[in-house]
């Protein structure tokens, strides 16, 4: 059962074995598998619920946005240079994800352990990877899921001598639609939105949109033991005036990497190793245009059907930066969104969206060493502070670089940077540009769509949130099954990593529930 808010007419009281706040792909893998256990589940989501059968994912950028992202798609890092990405709606991030799924490599896993992880190593994983890559139906895309962006990136990174390779999708049905980021319209791509929340709904979970949790509960022992929320006007977000109060034997923090530590800190709950809204990596991605002598078309079939990970780990000599630490592959951006991000005014910019077919573009996923933090402000709100600095600076430039070289070797003829000033390249002698471009105090805008770290993971209670059961140091039945635990980012699309750890932590609840 879904309750959304134009049914809310009073305030409510639940009780439940396990309560979740958010519904994205953590949460619901959580969900599902407790209400087929036989638990009485209730799971919050502050976003609405969309439903392609009833045409609310209409392909409309600006109806989507306001929709399905979090903060309307205007939410940025406190010096304006990383745009806060992050799902706001029944399904959460997985409803805009490209469906890009990969699973957590193994040097990754390896290196979990050393932060002091304990029962998510790879051995671990891969069989719980391989339930979910069928249940998802992970395959990679055939020639004719390749755009011509696509293309022109395998031809690219071919004459560069670099690898290229198919990136697994989580697709059933595609209808090639260009409008991955807007919401799937035609529930092709496996999203939380058409898996694990009708599975967990049909086992009898009761799940409220529309429902803004303020605080999580603790009794007189410190235990966790529910929530309190207050339900949202879906067209204003602003309080309708009901409430809902949940109490339960276990609650579940799931809310996303940009809110679960929002939420810890609101409700004041127990810090004493000062960690939550610490370590908050967002996977950076700096992305670049080119215009090319034939049509692009950058917005039909799928986003990234190929890609390459020749430089997805970081080459040092010594300590010192060489190169590498990112994913690199071709873009998709709808024209609105091209609109937005392509730089100049006026007749400078009419020009380039007279040129919009012809544009193409790529894109890198920064592996990112130098965390940021949540915080609340002095005015009691939640801030992002994240400044890409340091060795992840490094690994931008040469990102931008990298891509530069592939979108030249690929036949554009220019390549722009998304910068203020419309920085333009229009010879591959000019790739040495980046290493002064000014990408500081919003000067560029990347995209920070795979936020982590921020409730770390790891046995030391005095450097790290939660143990390896997904349960809080300080707040004993309260549970993490989020990105938010990871100790450092996956180095990869999470979706997968995300919901084989939620299977480890709903696993430890059901364990702990009896």
């Amino acid at each position: 059962m879904i309750i959304e808010h134009d049914q809310i007419k009073a305030d409510l009281t639940e009780t439940a074995d396990v309560v979740i706040i958010g519904s994205g792909v953590g949460g619901m893998t959580v969900a599902q598998q407790l209400a087929q256990a036989g638990h009485k589940v209730v799971v919050l989501e502050r976003g609405g619920y969309y439903s392609a059968a009833r045409g609310d994912l209409d392909q409309r950028s600006d109806n989507m946005l306001a929709r399905i992202d979090g903060r309307r798609g205007l939410g940025t890092s406190t010096t304006g240079e990383i745009a806060l990405m992050y799902g706001n709606c029944v399904g959460g991030a997985s409803v805009h994800y490209w469906a890009d799924s990969w699973r957590l490599p193994k040097d990754r896993a390896d290196r979990y352990v050393e932060l002091g992880v304990e029962g998510h190593e790879h051995e671990v994983l891969e069989p719980i990877f391989d339930r979910i890559e069928k249940e998802l139906n992970v395959h990679l895309a055939g020639p004719d899921y390749y755009n011509r962006m696509n293309q022109l990136f395998d031809i690219g990174a071919k004459k560069l001598g670099w690898s290229v390779e198919g990136v697994p999708q989580a697709r059933r049905g595609c209808a090639k639609s260009g409008h991955c980021y807007q919401g799937c319209s035609y529930d092709a791509k496996q999203s939380a939105l058409v898996t694990s929340v009708p599975a967990a709904i049909k086992a009898g979970t009761k799940l409220y949109s529309d429902c803004d949790v303020t605080k999580i509960t603790l009794g007189s022992d410190g235990k966790a033991n529910g929530v309190e929320a207050e339900f949202l006007d879906r067209a204003t977000g602003l309080p309708k005036g009901h409430k809902l109060s949940v109490k339960a034997r276990i609650v579940v923090l799931a809310a996303g990497g940009f809110a679960s530590a929002a939420i810890w800190l609101r409700s004041k709950l127990p810090n004493g190793s000062g960690q939550v809204g610490k370590n908050l990596y967002v996977n950076p991605c700096p992305y670049l245009y080119a215009v090319y002598d034939e049509p692009v078309v950058l917005w039909e079939n799928i986003p990234t059907a190929t890609g390459t990970q020749d430089f997805r780990l970081a080459r040092y000599q010594g300590k010192k930066y060489v190169e590498g630490g990112y994913l690199l592959h071709p873009n998709q951006i709808q024209p609105e969104f091209l609109a937005a991000t392509l730089p100049g005014f006026g007749i400078e910019h009419a020009k380039l969206m007279e040129r919009l077919p012809y544009i193409g573009s790529a894109v890198s996923w920064v592996d990112d060493e130098m965390p940021g933090q949540i915080i609340l402000n002095d005015q009691g709100k939640i801030a992002y502070d994240y400044v890409v600095r340091g060795v992840d600076l490094l690994k931008t430039r040469d990102a931008l670089k990298k891509q530069a070289m592939l979108l030249f070797a690929s036949g554009a003829r220019e390549v722009i940077v998304p910068d203020i000033v419309g920085t333009r390249l229009r010879d591959p002698d000019q790739i040495s540009v980046f290493d002064t471009l000014d990408m500081t105090g919003g000067n560029t805008l990347w995209g920070g769509p795979h936020p982590a770290g921020a409730l770390r993971m790891g046995k030391d209670p005095n450097s790290s949130v939660v143990g390896s059961d997904h349960q809080a140091h300080e707040v004993p039945g309260l549970y993490v099954a989020d990105p938010s635990a990871f100790p450092v980012p996956p180095s990869v699309d999470p979706s997968l990593t995300i919901m084989a750890w939620s299977v480890i932590a709903a696993n430890a609840i059901q364990t702990r529930l009896g």
